[in-house]
């Protein structure tokens, strides 16, 4: 019988812990940390993390931002075993993975792969995955990320990092479009859904079927963040204005941006 890869999953937020959850009931080997203690819930937690990637084969990072892979990384890199991969499922953009890349220690491999879905997807092990890194670490990365979802192979380091910045950013922009033209049918008197079936008999009848979601999870924080990774364009650019001027509904779904723009 093969021997499984000892893993350490470090970040168990919203889409972090039922990730680990599912590598964990796939048999892997498994240790977690995550920033605010208590949230492992039956699954082996260190006290932090370089503890946690010690004689790990395998270091998969779920964190939040650019800004806190950083903190992680300046506290792990020494405990890293020659021959380790880590996969990074953060959503940091490109720049954040480069620099990750740039600062690994020798022997140490690493695959850049975020993911799209939400909290139900990742229980399900049905999340997007965009994977990019050199092909031998793809190969070893796959078998695991194949628990998580489905593999998107996207090409080389940092490549996965940039497409899911592309989507991301996409999805987002498009979410508040919809939440502005709708704001515009109320007030020029068209019935709510009038303008919603209207909408969604065309072509953007996903984003507006994502705009009415009841069960994602996605926080305006989070899409604010990520349409700032995704570049500095004049429309990103205002639809992340318009998400961080309604401070109220930061910890809500992106959906929460529709009743926002229409003074709810």
């Amino acid at each position: 019988m093969q021997t499984m890869e000892k893993i350490a999953f470090l970040g168990l937020g919203r889409m972090g812990r039922p990730m680990a959850r599912r590598l964990a009931a796939a048999g892997y080997p498994l240790t977690v940390w995550n920033r605010s203690p208590g949230r492992a819930e039956g699954l082996v937690e260190a006290a932090d993390p370089a503890a946690a990637v010690a004689g790990a084969d395998v270091v998969v990072t779920m964190l939040s931002d650019p800004q806190a892979l950083a903190q992680v990384a300046a506290r792990i890199r020494a405990a890293l075993a020659p021959g380790a991969l880590w996969i990074d499922m953060s959503s940091v953009g490109p720049r954040a993975v480069a620099e990750l890349g740039a600062g690994l220690p020798p022997g140490v491999a690493l695959v850049d792969a975020p993911v799209m879905g939400s909290v139900g997807p990742a229980a399900e092990g049905s999340l997007t995955v965009y994977a990019g890194g050199r092909d031998a670490d793809l190969e070893r990365a796959v078998p695991v990320l194949e628990h998580l979802g489905r593999v998107r192979r996207c090409g080389g380091p940092g490549s996965g990092a940039a497409l899911k910045a592309v989507v991301i950013g996409a999805i987002v922009a498009s979410v508040t479009v919809v939440g502005e033209v709708l704001a515009v049918a109320r007030e020029l008197g068209v019935p709510q859904e009038a303008a919603v079936q209207a909408l969604a008999s065309g072509p953007l009848a996903g984003v507006v079927a994502r705009a009415r979601s009841t069960d994602a999870d996605f926080p305006v924080r989070l899409a604010a963040k990520d349409l700032a990774l995704a570049g500095g364009g004049p429309v990103l650019s205002a639809a992340r204005e318009v998400l961080l001027a309604h401070p109220s509904i930061a910890e809500r779904d992106l959906s929460a941006v529709v009743t926002a723009l229409q003074g709810g």
